[in-house]
């Protein structure tokens, strides 16, 4: 192989945007994996007898199999590039959607979704290390706005619209369209996504010792201080959005709330409404707030206050806090996802995989732990007495209190990014 210096292989108009719509067809789907079981919650607790704890756990599943790639995913995404890894991965997305579709049990549905979580880790860090290179660093950020857009179309597609074909089509045929939808992703991305050209030579001492050079190449990126900055209002104020907007509102609307499971989507569907607006809108504004001064650290700074607020209100409201609410919490709380891009500028461009990745194992650890850990205190308080309402309430404004010394340790720890 021939291996050619270079600092950029920016991309034309017309490549950029075929590039944007290949990665964008996956990650529609994977975040339509990942937020399906919030609707889904009901007719899966019916069948299999789940209590909060095995729910909990089971929509974890799919992050903690997300999580377990992300060190080896960045190393790799360095090395072979996104298009190489992302079919890969996302061939075992396919097999995991076949066996959730085929599982008789509960252990069957956490393995299936943990392979799917796994297939689809790539979905996001294979667009975001390609833009680092192929895209100027002022669209980068527009770019990954534009791409969690997008995922907020497919949690949209797994609200009212997955509710509507339950009970024509089933969940078990659900996961067989999907992953049949995965392979048509998987065939663009073959015509359309551009091979990798390597900036450096690989290290020889990587073919003997591939475990140990994976680690030792993250070694940087635990030291970064700017990583170590947003380590923790990763993993639990962006890691707790994301856990409560892809399960835990669901539940909270109907068990808190009082919704109909109909109602329930409907608000889920809002909710993902508003989050595809922000999103869109990030995407718009963030290149002139940053013109203006206004950059990552300045914009989490002011305005994760303001979700922590919104927290409170929920805990305070109980029943009455519904979808407005909820919608109004994953709303305050999306400032936190400018901080993916921010990472990955705050690396080498041959180094960005990896910085990209190493984050995102803090995000869905966050999520993985909020998701399981969230139903696991609704259990123990209701062990202890509680009523249900009261149970979701206390377990929320523990989640409450670990984003108040997150967001505290972001605002004391400055660094110069």
């Amino acid at each position: 192989m021939t291996y050619k210096e270079q600092t950029h292989d920016l991309l034309s108009l017309r490549n950029t945007v075929w590039v944007f719509l290949a990665f964008a067809a996956a990650y529609f789907l994977s975040a339509l994996l990942r937020a399906i079981t919030a609707t889904l919650s009901p007719t899966l607790s019916m069948e299999f007898g789940l209590q909060a704890r095995d729910l909990g756990l089971l929509a974890g599943g799919y992050f903690l199999g997300f999580s377990m790639t992300q060190l080896p995913l960045g190393h790799w995404l360095d090395k072979h590039g996104p298009k190489k890894v992302v079919l890969r991965f996302l061939a075992v997305a396919v097999i995991g959607c076949i066996a959730f579709a085929l599982a008789t049990s509960f252990a069957g549905l956490l393995l299936s979704r943990m392979l799917i979580g796994a297939g689809v880790s790539a979905c996001l860090m294979a667009p975001l290390t390609g833009y680092r290179r192929w895209l100027t660093p002022e669209i980068q950020q527009r770019a990954n706005s534009w791409m969690l857009m997008t995922g907020s179309f497919g949690m949209l597609a797994s609200t009212l619209p997955v509710q509507w074909l339950l009970p024509t089509i089933g969940w078990r045929w659900m996961f067989g369209i999907l992953a049949f939808l995965l392979l048509l992703a998987m065939g663009l991305m073959v015509i359309k996504l551009p091979e990798w050209r390597l900036i450096q030579k690989p290290d020889p001492s990587e073919a003997s010792a591939v475990g140990p050079s994976i680690m030792a190449g993250y070694a940087q990126v635990w030291r970064n201080p700017y990583f170590q900055r947003l380590t923790p209002i990763g993993f639990f104020n962006y890691g707790g959005l994301i856990a409560m907007q892809t399960l835990w509102a669901g539940p909270w609307m109907a068990k808190v709330a009082g919704y109909s499971s109909l109602e329930a989507a409907g608000g889920l569907f809002w909710i993902n409404v508003s989050m595809l607006f922000t999103f869109l809108m990030w995407g718009l504004i963030t290149p002139r707030l940053y013109l203006l001064g206004l950059n990552t650290n300045r914009l989490i700074t002011a305005i994760t206050p303001l979700n922590l607020l919104v927290q409170c209100w929920i805990v305070w409201s109980g029943p009455d806090a519904g979808a407005l609410h909820w919608a109004l919490f994953c709303i305050s709380g999306s400032v936190v996802s400018l901080a993916q891009p921010a990472v990955g500028a705050a690396f080498p461009a041959t180094e960005a995989g990896k910085g990209l990745s190493g984050y995102n194992l803090v995000l869905f650890l966050g999520v993985f732990c909020v998701q399981w850990g969230f139903g696991l205190l609704v259990d123990m308080f209701r062990h202890f007495g509680l009523e249900e309402v009261a149970s979701f309430q206390s377990a929320m404004a523990v989640f409450l209190s670990l984003c108040v010394v997150s967001y505290l340790y972001f605002i004391r720890h400055k660094t110069e990014r």
